[in-house]
């Protein structure tokens, strides 16, 4: 064995630390994704009604969420 290693147990399981990028990116790919359900261009296609309805609805989705 070299210095400063330990054997492994069975049933343990190694630690890894994630990089910032590992969870900046997912945030950022969830926040383009909400802008673009809730951005105005949807307006020129003639749906205005229904993305109105589907932003309210996660936005009270949302506040739901955070009040449990």
């Amino acid at each position: 064995m070299s210095a400063g290693t330990r054997p492994r147990t069975p049933g343990t399981t190694a630690q890894t630390r994630l990089p910032w990028w590992a969870l900046a990116l997912p945030a950022v790919g969830f926040v383009a994704l909400f802008v673009l359900l809730a951005s105005p261009a949807s307006a020129d296609t003639g749906s205005t009604a229904f993305a109105e309805g589907t932003v309210s609805r996660a936005v009270e989705f949302v506040r739901h969420a955070l009040q449990s």
